[in-house]
């Protein structure tokens, strides 16, 4: 479902406890375009589960593929400064 930055506006955030609850997910133009997703708090977690779950499968599979370095604490810091 999709609101205006100003139904947003002149409604307030009350409009989205409304709305939300008859959609998972809103959508806000800006003057024409999406700009921004509303989410209620719940929905929010499961996708950032979602990500640590396909984060910790990449990973999973760069160590089987041997794509790794191993390293020493001091080395990865002077690596990261490095790389500033």
């Amino acid at each position: 479902m999709m609101l205006t930055a100003n139904d947003v506006k002149t409604k307030g955030v009350s409009i989205f406890e409304k709305m939300l609850k008859k959609t998972d997910e809103l959508i806000i133009n800006v003057r024409g375009k999406n700009k921004y997703v509303v989410l209620d708090i719940q929905r929010y977690q499961e996708f950032r589960e979602y990500e640590l779950d396909l984060a910790h499968i990449k990973v999973m599979q760069d160590v089987k593929n041997g794509n790794y370095k191993t390293q020493s604490a001091s080395e990865h810091i002077k690596e990261l400064v490095d790389e500033l």
